[in-house]
């Protein structure tokens, strides 16, 4: 397996669980606007990849974060936001991107998201703001 697709739209981590309380029993349930995301992060992957069973094998995952440019940016700024020397400190973190598309793909593209054995995440500027996720197959040595 090596595919890349994207996610169109803003970039958002993955949100802590909420707890709320009903009959006297503590409830805590997965907001809906991760449910939401980590679901087209399904359905984007589903679109692009190839018939077949989940894999086994370690993976190694490719995410690369792209922001809007924000309107008050100088044109100096929006070149320079374009050409990778600017580059986006907003939220979610890395780790949070990381964890939302690692759960959306368990059970899709792979069994656990313990067999993603390398991750690499990045955050970029761009006109389109999207995930572009990149899978490939680590081959096991053992």
């Amino acid at each position: 397996m090596d595919i890349t697709f994207e996610v169109l739209g803003k970039p958002q981590g993955k949100a802590r669980v909420k707890v709320t309380q009903r009959n006297g029993f503590a409830l805590a349930y997965t907001p809906d606007k991760t449910t939401n995301y980590e679901n087209l992060i399904k359905l984007c992957y589903m679109n692009c990849k190839p018939h077949g069973d989940l894999t086994h094998e370690p993976i190694s995952m490719t995410i690369r974060a792209d922001y809007e440019i924000p309107k008050s940016f100088s044109k100096k700024k929006q070149i320079e936001a374009l050409s990778g020397k600017l580059r986006p400190r907003t939220k979610p973190d890395l780790d949070n991107i990381a964890k939302i598309v690692c759960d959306a793909l368990n059970k899709v593209a792979y069994y656990d998201d313990n067999q993603v054995i390398d991750l690499h995440v990045t955050k970029f500027y761009s006109n389109q703001p999207k995930l572009v996720i990149r899978l490939k197959e680590v081959k096991d040595e053992n």
